[in-house]
């Protein structure tokens, strides 16, 4: 990993969003931000495959912050392949032309700021991130992550409890439209009113907290692979 060379300013940005604290577990989910990120990728491998684009979406107080969206192509050394660019849309030309690694991280820690991020297999979206913040300036995000594979079925009465639906059938079961599947941006707004959901469901099932809603997660991975 090559050693990362910030400038002055985005040091001090970077050191903002280090300053952020952490949420605390007994944050009452009702109350809370949680930012929902997708990404777009030159390939599905997470350890040699490289972050071409982030879309994140804000729900604030179980509501989709519709004017606050956040999106940004980060600069490639060079365009994916054409069969790459056919999945997610994102031209050679704009991949050449995206932002600077840095200035894009730093823009995306800043949208964030300290609040749970979540995700559909947000395993893969969070080491994507990860190794790109790394490399680019040298911190990977703190924030906690919370998965929708695992929280949509745990909480969803009915068959879907026991099924590990993909994205697109949670979409067709819920009547969600996308209007732009593999766009970063749009993914993530289609699973934020999914996320939404998920809440509703959650504090019917008497979980109204952060540290709820994570411990949650955590077992059905649990029951998920035993």
């Amino acid at each position: 990993m090559r050693k990362t060379a910030l400038t002055m300013e985005q040091s001090l940005a970077l050191a903002a969003y280090c300053s952020n604290a952490p949420i605390a577990g007994a944050m009452p989910l009702d109350r809370l931000r949680f930012v929902v990120a997708d990404v777009e990728t030159t390939g599905l491998n997470p350890f040699s495959d490289q972050l071409i684009s982030i879309g994140a979406v804000e729900i604030v107080e179980g509501r989709i912050r519709l004017d606050t969206g956040f999106a940004v192509v980060f600069r490639q050394p060079q365009a994916s392949a054409n069969a790459n660019i056919l999945v997610h849309g994102i031209d050679g030309t704009t991949q050449l032309c995206g932002m600077e690694p840095a200035a894009a991280t730093l823009q995306f820690l800043e949208y964030i700021r300290n609040a749970p991020l979540v995700g559909f297999h947000s395993d893969f979206d969070r080491l994507m991130i990860d190794r790109a913040a790394k490399r680019a300036v040298g911190v990977a995000p703190f924030n906690p992550w919370l998965d929708l594979a695992f929280l949509a079925p745990a909480t969803m009465p009915g068959p879907e409890r026991k099924l590990p639906l993909g994205f697109d059938e949670w979409m067709d079961r819920l009547g969600i439209v996308n209007h732009a599947r593999h766009n970063a941006l749009a993914d993530a707004l289609a699973a934020a009113q999914l996320l939404q959901v998920v809440l509703a469901s959650a504090k019917s099932h008497g979980i109204t907290t952060l540290s709820g809603l994570i411990r949650l997660e955590q077992d059905q991975r649990w029951l998920r692979h035993h």
